[in-house]
């Protein structure tokens, strides 16, 4: 009875050492959250940053350039970024990026009196590009290689 008890602690492969309180790591990537409706949720939130940064990131390029444009596009990328490495997907990623991409476009439109949110010049379209450009790339690099359990190389 007591060696089924001494076989379950044991590490796999016979090693003959015991597995002392280790946890089974789960599936890579996990994601987060792992329900499904709380990770909806989630990649929501991410959007309406996304949002709310290429907003912000529309008037704050131009106000103060370079400085600015430097800002924006930071915090666009940190966006980015963030929103994969938080959700450990690259769906992570790509929602902050549509929401930046769909509000720059929108906002780079004439309204009916001729005003544009975007000035004509190369800050506005160096913003335009490279955030697209980190957008693209943020969404589609490669999530990290798995982690490697501890006692494998020992």
């Amino acid at each position: 009875m007591s060696e089924g008890r001494d076989e379950e602690k044991r590490e796999p492969g016979g090693g003959g050492r015991p597995a002392a309180g280790r946890q089974e790591q789960p599936p890579w990537p996990s994601r987060v959250p792992a329900s499904r409706p709380a990770r909806m949720g989630v990649y929501l939130v991410l959007l309406v940053l996304g949002v709310l940064t290429a907003s912000a990131g529309a008037l704050v390029q131009s106000g103060w350039f370079p400085g600015g444009l430097l800002l924006a596009l930071a915090g666009a990328v940190g966006l980015f970024w963030g929103g994969g490495k938080l959700c450990r997907t690259r769906v992570g990623a790509a929602m902050p990026g549509a929401g930046w991409v769909v509000t720059a476009f929108v906002l780079t439109s004439p309204r009916p009196e001729g005003d544009f949110v975007f000035g004509a010049g190369l800050g506005s379209y160096v913003f335009l590009l490279g955030g697209v450009l980190a957008a693209v790339m943020c969404a589609t690099i490669a999530l990290p290689a798995p982690p490697v359990p501890g006692h494998k190389y020992r």
